[in-house]
């Protein structure tokens, strides 16, 4: 068995995955993943894996089923990373008001 990841190590993992997620960008809004708010959660266990909570902009999104993949694809490349589990959710549902104020900021809502 591998020895357990240190608390600074999976911070440092957790680190990595939203420097990754910042990479990622949903193809209507110009904006990326992390900061429009579209990741609820991400969860990391003490063996490197880790379970991102998500949603879509809306439930008929043109890429529901790309999406969550390249998520996953790209999380799964992150320094640490053992496995990828994503969990697409639509509760509570996205709204322009999880966007981050620097998303706001880039798409002039401020």
């Amino acid at each position: 068995m591998e020895t357990p990841y240190t608390d600074t190590q999976i911070a440092d993992i957790g680190d990595n995955i939203i420097q990754v997620l910042k990479t990622i960008y949903d193809p209507e809004i110009p904006v990326d993943i992390y900061e429009l708010g579209l990741v609820y959660d991400v969860q990391i266990n003490e063996n490197g894996g880790v379970k991102v909570v998500m949603t879509l902009t809306s439930p008929n999104c043109p890429v529901a089923e790309s999406l969550p993949q390249e998520v996953k694809e790209k999380v799964a490349l992150a320094t640490g990373v053992t496995e990828v589990e994503i969990e697409l959710t639509f509760e509570p549902a996205w709204d322009r008001d999880m966007m981050s104020e620097e998303a706001k900021f880039e798409l002039g809502m401020l």
